[in-house]
């Protein structure tokens, strides 16, 4: 999806949120505050921790923990004599997975907060 996109179904959920009674919209706003995520701080995090600390900024914890794991085996790899190679290229690897997600971190969040609206909407479907 692009931003576009995001910001439409957004649009939509929000419209759904504002014909719910005040008791739902108090208690859907309770839940949306305490689960949706900031942009900046999830680019933040993958700025000044390319190992995969933005994961965890998601709950996305087999993901972040696999990165974490890389790149010490990639620092420990690079700073020893025999390995440094393979250090190195488990660096790189780190860095070209993640890369690509600083650089759409708006809307990797926009899109993982509206799958949290449309979650938290499907409680008042009944």
């Amino acid at each position: 999806m692009n931003n576009e996109d995001l910001k439409q179904e957004e649009n939509q959920l929000r419209q759904q949120i504002s014909s719910l009674s005040l008791a739902q919209k108090r208690q859907y706003y309770s839940q949306e505050l305490q689960q949706i995520k900031d942009p900046d701080t999830y680019a933040a995090l993958n700025w000044a921790f390319v190992a995969g600390l933005h994961h965890f900024y998601l709950g996305k914890w087999q993901r972040g923990l696999a990165n974490v794991l890389f790149m010490f085996v990639g620092i420990i790899f690079y700073f020893s004599n025999i390995f440094s190679p393979l250090g190195l290229a488990l660096i790189l690897v780190v860095f070209a997975v993640e890369l690509p997600q600083l650089f759409n971190s708006q809307k990797i969040i926009y899109h993982y907060n509206n799958q949290i609206m449309r979650r938290l909407l499907q409680q008042f479907d009944h």
